[in-house]
């Protein structure tokens, strides 16, 4: 938020959204990258809570993969520190770090076994013949690949593989787990059933993991927390529930999931409620929190296509509904998208499920309709 506006959001997502840095397990501070003259992350600051699975979120160029690095110890940082379980990463080579990564090409020795490159790392660490069979046997059957083990990388599927990688990461018995971009090499049927098949296996064993990802929808089913980065900066921080129905930016909203964004301006403002005019609905728009900041100041409100009813009545409220067109209906299986064009232009999405639909009766295009939602579903956008 900037320093001239504060949205009041509620109690519950302000509170724990950032452990305390005594609680932290991993903890960025003030981290900066500079490649030569561009900078790559932007001042970082971020803690991280023992056996949480956290996600850096962002589209490509933002920093996320760079912070990634980091952790690994793959790039150094310009400026600032990392601490993982109270140690100074800085004082540590790679290879002695409690840090462990898996790549999004899995990265796997074709000409080994499955066994043999779960054993890789081990080996090279001197570790006990007998200590390294059990281990392997363990990690492999942890992920469900122990009747693989004699098999080579080219003879598994994209998820087995996928599998052999997350067990190599974990035999070493890694204190802070990196993921970079995990699911990115699996179609998308075998993707939705991994992702959260990873989760589980993460959560059996005593390990702290940071994934980065580009993908909401991953981001969003896997993480416990995420941060939203642009621009080598974080926008914002929290539980995917807590950044997707409160976005504390234009960017945030627009950028996790989708949204119809109005822009307006501040005519009322109460604790409880603000009232906005927009050039884009015929009424004002109510919404049930307060922003402390002056009458007339602009603002965004975000409301997402889920909350918005497409009706061929006029609503009987006089607040938050506007008339409009079907332009377009996508048939999506269990809902249908809704694009209404208002009288200026603006497109309104709507997200209609079939069930709905079918008990309602469904607008086809080019019906003249009406889009409205409830006061609690809109979210004001200082920035």
């Amino acid at each position: 938020m900037n320093s001239t506006s504060q949205v009041n959001a509620p109690e519950a997502v302000r509170a724990n959204s950032n452990p305390a840095k005594n609680d932290a397990f991993v903890r960025i501070e003030n981290v900066v990258k500079k490649f030569g003259e561009s900078t790559a992350v932007d001042n970082v600051s971020l803690n991280i809570a023992k056996n949480e699975l956290f996600a850096l979120l962002g589209s490509s160029g933002c920093g996320k993969s760079t912070l990634l690095r980091m952790l690994a110890g793959l790039e150094t940082a310009t400026s600032g520190r990392i601490f993982v379980d109270g140690e100074d990463l800085a004082t540590l080579p790679p290879y002695r770090r409690p840090v462990n990564m898996m790549f999004q090409s899995y990265a796997l020795f074709p000409h080994m076994s499955v066994e043999s490159n779960v054993a890789f790392g081990l080996k090279q660490e001197g570790v006990a013949k007998n200590e390294i069979r059990e281990r392997v046997a363990d990690a492999l059957n942890l992920v469900q690949m122990g009747r693989y083990a004699k098999r080579k990388p080219h003879q598994l599927s994209g998820g087995q593989q996928q599998r052999v990688a997350l067990a190599r990461s974990l035999v070493k018995r890694p204190k802070l787990l990196l993921l970079d971009e995990p699911m990115s090499a699996l179609d998308k049927k075998i993707r939705q059933k991994t992702q959260l098949e990873l989760v589980n296996i993460i959560e059996k064993v005593d390990v702290t993991c940071v994934m980065v990802t580009h993908d909401q929808e991953e981001a969003m089913t896997m993480a416990n927390r995420l941060a939203v980065m642009s621009e080598g900066r974080i926008v914002q921080i929290g539980s995917p529930s807590e950044v997707y129905e409160f976005p504390n930016s234009r960017f945030s909203a627009e950028f996790i999931g989708s949204t119809n964004l109005f822009e307006g301006r501040v005519v009322e403002d109460e604790p409880d409620h603000i009232f906005v005019e927009s050039d884009d609905l015929e009424t004002r728009m109510y919404v049930s929190h307060g922003v402390t900041g002056p009458l007339g100041m602009p603002v965004g409100i975000s409301v997402r296509p889920e909350r918005v009813r497409v009706t061929r009545e006029r609503p009987g409220t006089q607040h938050n509904w506007a008339r409009g067109v079907v332009t377009d209906v996508a048939y999506m299986g269990s809902y249908s998208l809704y694009h209404v064009r208002l009288p200026g232009g603006k497109v309104v999405v709507s997200n209609l499920s079939s069930s709905h639909l079918m008990t309602d009766g469904a607008p086809a295009w080019n019906d003249d309709v009406y889009v409205s939602w409830s006061p609690a579903s809109g979210v004001v956008l200082t920035q």
